[in-house]
């Protein structure tokens, strides 16, 4: 019977994992503490520097975010980087223009509430002033680039929230601090970057070093015992 489990299984052909390194457990201790540190000191930056940073650094965090777990394996992520000043001008004007909509009455009174501590507002000067826009795509369906023909995908918004995680750990471990940016609507974003039918803006992921005036909201974490529980 085509498509039964016995053609499903012949399908199925692993290979060795090679690469795991088993550590003891005084070395896992210390991997998972040393890391924890480095990534409590992640903040949310929206005053960057101009400085020029390696393209090779955002080639290799993306490399990192492209090694996140997807369903059925289909990766259903794209990345498309921006430097070219112009299109980043573009895209922050596009940006703020939503930006400008959203804080005059698109967004609720609660909303506007729950963001005063952070000290936002519609304008996104950082969209132009850092080196690197990362705009990240989920892949809602493939789509043939010859036939156009549709293929599914499998847990598209998780996938891509994992992948885009990675992405912003690389980035913070590389010594770049990031900013998620998520204007709405984002369709602006497709036409701009110029992104077939099948894919949809998610985040602007921006990338660069910090400015030395950079100043961060007063916040603090969630301890442990708030973010989990134990059975």
């Amino acid at each position: 019977m085509k498509g039964g489990p016995a053609e499903i299984m012949t399908a199925y052909a692993p290979v060795p994992l090679e690469g795991f390194i088993r550590r003891n457990t005084d070395e896992m201790e210390r991997r998972a503490r040393d890391f924890h540190e480095l990534m409590a000191r992640r903040r949310t930056v929206r005053h960057f520097a101009d400085t020029p940073v390696p393209r090779s650094v955002i080639e290799d965090a993306l490399r990192t975010a492209g090694t996140a777990p997807s369903g059925a394996n289909k990766q259903p992520w794209h990345f498309a980087v921006v430097s070219d000043p112009e299109r980043k001008r573009r895209i922050r004007e596009a940006a703020e223009e939503e930006e400008r909509a959203f804080y005059a009455g698109r967004a609720s009174e609660e909303w506007l509430k729950d963001l005063e501590h952070l000290g936002t507002d519609a304008e996104k000067p950082f969209l132009e002033t850092a080196p690197y826009l990362i705009v990240v795509f989920q892949k809602n369906y493939g789509l043939d680039p010859k036939t156009q023909a549709r293929s599914k995908h499998y847990y598209v918004q998780e996938s891509v929230g994992l992948a885009s995680g990675l992405l912003i750990a690389a980035l913070h471990n590389a010594g770049l601090a990031t900013l998620t940016h998520t204007p709405s609507p984002m369709g602006f974003l497709s036409q701009l970057l110029e992104r077939p039918k099948n894919e949809r803006a998610v985040m602007i992921v921006v990338a660069g070093l910090p400015a030395d005036d950079a100043v961060v909201p007063d916040i603090s974490r969630k301890p442990l015992d708030q973010i989990s529980s134990w059975f």
